[in-house]
């Protein structure tokens, strides 16, 4: 009997940049038409953040004074970042739910890029950012929110958070990928967050905290987020805010972007 030889099979050649983008975008657009068949999901993303606005505008606005500006100027954009920054969580809610439906199992199986998966629920996410941000806005002028600067200003202030939302949702894409299922993402995710948001420049001053606390909330990514977007709407010295804002977030998507591809290779 003659043996038969065992053909090789040829390693998986790196995909182009054309087809990562190709392959990203189509992954967001499958994760859109989830959203849009899913009404509920866009609904229920957009009442919390109309709640918050009006939780911390109408309950604590009467009991925190910030010299000079109104108190609901001083604080929308810290619920602009404390909103993206919970609304993060559902990168990884979404990731873990395919995950563990074996939804991811058949993307594998397809030939495309392996890092569109990533990035188009990441790009998903974004979009939906946006939407609420713009939903927040509308809020904040109705109860009486107002720009100190200029249109462009406020501009740029928007682009910075959203680049920190889309930075935070990769650090969700590993949570969601090492989670065994939606839930305990979910549940991983909050003793993340709740220091992050609540011991921060957000609602009052970082001044007005302990000494030892006010290490740690001058020096991580959300007060510095919430500094550049304030600095941008108020009004005053900018630069540094921005830059600082800027380099947690470029730094966050270079630490956790590659490192959420690497868990996607080897989660199973």
């Amino acid at each position: 009997m003659t043996a038969i030889a065992a053909t090789p099979i040829a390693p998986r050649k790196r995909a182009s940049l054309n087809r990562v983008i190709g392959d990203s975008m189509a992954m967001a657009g499958r994760n859109l038409t989830v959203i849009w068949r899913t009404p509920q999901l866009l609904v229920f993303s957009a009442i919390q953040p109309i709640l918050f606005v009006l939780m911390f505008t109408y309950v604590f606005g009467g009991a925190i004074s910030v010299p000079g500006i109104p108190y609901v100027d001083y604080l929308m954009p810290g619920v602009f970042v404390q909103v993206v920054t919970f609304g993060s969580v559902n990168t990884g809610i979404g990731l873990a739910e395919d995950l563990h439906a074996g939804i991811i199992e058949r993307f594998r199986s397809l030939p495309m890029a392996r890092s569109a998966v990533l990035t188009g629920r990441t790009v998903s996410d974004l979009v939906r950012n946006v939407i609420v941000v713009l939903l927040m806005t509308a809020v904040g002028f109705t109860v009486g929110f107002r720009i100190h600067t200029n249109v462009l200003a406020f501009t740029a202030a928007l682009l910075i958070l959203l680049l920190f939302s889309f930075a935070l949702s990769w650090l969700f894409v590993i949570v969601g990928l090492r989670a065994p299922n939606a839930e305990t993402a979910q549940a991983m995710s909050f003793p993340v967050l709740l220091p992050l948001v609540f011991a921060s420049s957000a609602f009052v001053p970082v001044s007005t905290m302990p000494q030892w606390l006010q290490v740690f909330a001058e020096h991580q990514p959300v007060t510095a987020t919430v500094n550049a977007v304030r600095a941008l709407t108020i009004g005053g010295p900018t630069t540094t805010y921005v830059l600082t804002a800027l380099a947690w977030s470029i730094g966050m998507i270079i630490a956790f972007a590659p490192a959420g591809v690497r868990t996607y290779r080897t989660v199973k």
